[in-house]
């Protein structure tokens, strides 16, 4: 053999060989070091099961679960596995079309692809679930069932403030950093959301070996490798659900909201919006269709008024105005002014609803009439202080003492997306009326009654409430009291709601002349008429302007006298007078509250203020177009059957004078104090552009 030949031959062999040597050792090292075709043979073998866990429950104070986990079922679907599936068989169990179905599988594809289990219909009805559990086998292996728990809310209440549960999408997924898994549902409001963390629980796996036929045969290793779901954590709460379904039931047909705080420890005993809606309306099969409609809802079912809702305090703001002005020596508790139905000396003259001679004579007079002019003046002595060399500094001083109450702020409360709503900056003022040098107190006047540009949220003023009745601070207002088997790490997040605010200096004489003036308030003033069986209380009603429409009627109140046990805040929007629509919800509230029930007398007057309709009449319309007056439900009321309820009240606003009390209010004191009023007139000279 020529050495050539012989040569070509050796390098063959040399490359076969070290060809066997790379392929033997490729394959050594599938078997023995790699396990991913392990996995995949695996999963041609076993099916991995998730196992969802129960969420934790939500106790109110008493101990009553206001929220509880149901069983259902999810429809779930693998692309790849729907080879020779009775297409129209599963369609008529699911009550679909072909179309419907394709859509289905198409969006399953996109959103998970064709390896994934996808949901394919969510909380099955009882009627779908039956028919699937009996005929399942026609449709497996491209179809199975998953069991899950979901909400169910006994109280059929407190639906702005539990939120609701929903699948994770993409965006979520992203956000935690796939910490969650396609199907994975999770807290999207509310408490739920806030403290999922603990609610969640932890989910479990169960792997089973299935057959040449894809039939579940028996569990893998005997369950070597499952591992158990665990169950979410507990929450105890401050809400009692008797009031908190009272609050709603008194927003029924209106706009508003309701917040109802312990002062002694910041703890929420109920929170209202109105409109609200039945928090099981987003469970089960429906929830997609329910939200759909909630989301077009002109009345806006979904957002929370309580703590988004930005709206005029008025009135209610007169007790935190006059505490400024003491705290700052601007006035004493016998300091008066002389009211004859307006205030005039910023050349607009500003309405006052009373006319009665001496209705302003002290602090404690102005505060029961609710004295416009009084409050006015003691404003623009706040603002013009000589002390602070010009009306800038006065109001960035007044916006300090604003910001200590709580207002222009978030306070901090546990659910997502509070509102800080308004406390307007210099910044606005400077834009509007020019260089500050220019421009003073009655440039910004209707700040001292409330209004301008000056807006609270409903838990803001139910805060401040707590506050004059703590007399100089409050806790953080929040719902969680404790958590079940509560870890370091959770007590620091509950800390700040433990934690005293102590966020003023003011003298408590300073609160004892307010509470009283806010006692005058209830006993011959604007709340006369509202009563609380047993229970001497402290109250201001408020009637805000709204360039909308009808004035917002606003009520603040805190109970009993001299040891406050709740603070109220009520707003009912397009309503009128304070005295009107919301004193008398919040005095059955404190009633309800303190006496664990209501009398005879209130509870006729409960029901005739559930069925009251305030609600504006384009948000009627849409309800009527859309078919959905079931939902708003508005009754028509007898004006004669409340006839005494709306006498009392119009008399105790001031509005009718035919009728007389049985009682005259205490003589006015006489003023004593010697302020110089002139001196608080607008200069002239100077720039003149006045806030309408």
């Amino acid at each position: 053999m020529p050495a050539l030949n012989q040569s070509r031959q050796n390098v063959i062999k040399l490359i076969f060989l070290v060809a066997f040597v790379i392929l033997g050792i490729r394959l050594l090292f599938l078997q023995l070091a790699s396990t991913k075709y392990d996995l995949l043979a695996l999963d041609n073998a076993v099916s991995k099961k998730i196992v969802y866990p129960d969420r934790g429950i939500i106790f109110d104070r008493k101990g009553r679960s206001i929220l509880e986990n149901t069983q259902t079922y999810d429809l779930m679907v693998m692309p790849t596995q729907l080879k020779g599936l009775d297409t129209t068989g599963i369609c008529n169990i699911l009550k679909i079309d072909i179309p419907t179905f394709r859509e289905r599988i198409i969006g399953a594809i996109i959103k998970n692809g064709r390896y994934r289990p996808s949901i394919f219909e969510s909380s099955l009805s009882v009627e779908a679930f039956v028919q699937l559990q009996e005929n399942i086998f026609r449709f497996e292996p491209g179809f199975f069932l998953q069991e899950r728990p979901i909400r169910s809310y006994p109280f059929k209440a407190a639906a702005h403030i539990l939120g609701y549960v929903g699948e994770v999408d993409s965006s979520i997924l992203k956000k935690t950093n796939y910490y969650y898994q396609i199907g994975d549902y999770m807290g999207l409001s509310g408490l739920e959301r806030f403290y999922e963390p603990i609610l969640m629980g932890q989910r479990g796996v169960r792997y089973q070996i299935k057959d040449n036929k894809n039939r579940i045969v028996g569990s893998y290793e005997n369950g070597l490798y499952d591992s158990v779901a665990i169950a979410g954590r507990n929450l105890r709460t401050t809400i009692d659900i008797d009031i908190q379904v009272l609050a709603e039931r008194m927003l029924k047909n209106k706009l508003g909201a309701i917040v109802a705080i312990d002062p002694r420890s910041g703890g929420i005993i109920a929170m209202a919006s109105g409109p609200t809606y039945d928090p099981n309306l987003l469970t089960g099969n429906q929830r997609r269709n329910n939200f759909s409609w909630m989301l077009r809802d002109t009345a806006r079912p979904l957002f929370n008024r309580a703590i988004k809702g930005q709206y005029p305090p008025g009135s209610t703001f007169k007790p935190l105005g006059a505490l400024i002005a003491l705290d700052e020596g601007l006035i004493t508790p016998n300091y008066g002014y002389n009211c004859f139905g307006s205030y005039g000396a910023c050349g607009d003259p500003r309405k006052c609803e009373h006319h009665n001679a001496g209705h302003g004579a002290n602090l404690q007079l102005a505060l029961a009439y609710s004295c416009n002019s009084y409050f006015l003046q003691v404003f623009r002595m706040a603002i013009d202080n000589p002390k602070y060399k010009s009306a800038k500094a006065g109001y960035v001083k007044w916006k300090e003492y604003m910001n200590a109450f709580g207002f222009g702020r978030k306070l901090g409360v546990d659910l997502p997306s509070e509102n800080k709503a308004n406390i307007p900056d210099t910044a606005q003022y400077n834009k509007d009326f020019g260089n500050p040098k220019y421009w003073n107190s009655c440039y910004m006047l209707t700040l001292g009654i409330g209004q301008d540009r000056m807006t609270a949220t409903p838990l803001q003023l139910a805060n401040s409430m707590a506050f004059i009745a703590n007399e100089g601070y409050y806790y953080t207002p929040h719902f969680v009291d404790s958590i079940e088997s509560e870890t370091k790490e959770e007590a620091a997040q509950l800390a700040p709601f433990r934690t005293k605010q102590k966020i003023t200096k003011i003298p408590k004489e300073y609160f004892d002349v307010i509470k009283e003036g806010m006692h005058d308030v209830t006993v011959f003033g604007t709340a006369a008429f509202i009563k609380v069986p047993g229970h001497e209380y402290c109250a201001k009603t408020g009637t805000a302007q709204n360039p909308h429409g009808k004035n917002h009627s606003l009520f603040v109140c805190f109970a009993p006298k001299d040891n406050p046990k709740i603070a109220v805040a009520v707003i009912v929007e397009n309503a009128g007078y304070g005295s009107t629509w919301a004193g008398p919800i919040g005095g059955l509230l404190m009633e309800q509250y303190l006496n664990d029930t209501l009398t005879k007398e209130s509870q006729l007057k409960a029901d005739n203020l559930a069925q009251v309709d305030l609600m504006p009449q384009a948000i009627k319309n849409w309800y009527v177009q859309n078919n959905k007056s079931a939902y708003l439900a508005p009754i028509e009321y007898n004006n004669d059957e409340l006839s005494d309820v709306w006498d009392m009240e119009m008399l105790a606003e001031g509005v009718v004078k035919t009728k007389t009390k049985d009682t005259a209010p205490p003589a006015p004191l006489p003023n004593t104090d010697k302020t110089n009023k002139d001196s608080l007139l607008p200069n002239t000279d100077k720039k003149k552009k006045l806030n309408p």
